[in-house]
């Protein structure tokens, strides 16, 4: 199973998940790339869509793989075995993760402007990233959504590694997820087109 896009994943994920028409959910994708097939599921259950601004820390000539993750409102996650198998000090995560935290304020500048986040508070909310291999950043955005007091969150991917899956589980009210192949090498080879997407396309998904 491959999908031909971000677009087409997000298709096949909101037919998973169109028992949450009746909740009329925000759904928030994680830029750039969750953000296409956030689009794509809010376009099959409707409800409102947003982005929820969070950062991988990828592991030096390995960035699909994570070994942590930060957030706003100064949330993180450390993945220790990832920082051990990569012989990552703390001083290199502390300079990672500080680099990552100059993107996110970048993005959150771009992609928001001056707008106002649409509130969490009360409302099912769906976040959407375009896979999940360690989970790391997941993991950081259910905390991030946490802090501002949603009736539930609801994970959705169109891919996991089962590590993922079982990393994020705790965090979420449910975790969604059509593909779970035995072993994910890697995100990217769940599509045929996975580009990166530029701040010019999240824009135009989210207008």
């Amino acid at each position: 199973m491959v999908y031909a896009d971000r677009t087409a994943a997000g298709h096949v994920l909101g037919l998973s998940l169109d028992n949450l028409q009746a909740v009329h959910p925000l759904v928030l994708g994680l830029p750039r790339g969750g953000v296409a097939v956030a689009a794509a599921v809010q376009a099959v259950i409707g409800g409102q869509l947003d982005i929820l601004l969070v950062r991988k820390v990828g592991v030096p000539r390995q960035p699909e793989l994570a070994v942590g993750a930060v957030g706003e409102g100064g949330v993180r996650v450390v993945n220790p075995d990832v920082m051990r198998y990569a012989g990552i000090s703390s001083p290199q995560l502390t300079a990672i993760e500080a680099r990552e935290l100059t993107e996110l304020h970048r993005r959150r500048h771009v992609l928001r402007g001056s707008a106002d986040p649409i509130p969490l508070a009360g409302r099912t909310v769906v976040i959407v990233d375009d896979g999940m291999a360690t989970g790391a950043t997941v993991v950081v955005a259910c905390r991030v959504a946490r802090l501002h007091q949603p009736d539930r969150v609801v994970v959705a991917v169109p891919v996991s590694s089962t590590e993922a899956m079982r990393r994020v589980a705790p965090e979420a009210d449910a975790v969604i997820c059509p593909w779970v192949p035995r072993s994910l090498h890697g995100v990217g080879g769940a599509y045929r087109d996975f580009h990166q997407l530029t701040d010019a396309e999240v824009l135009a998904l989210l207008s």
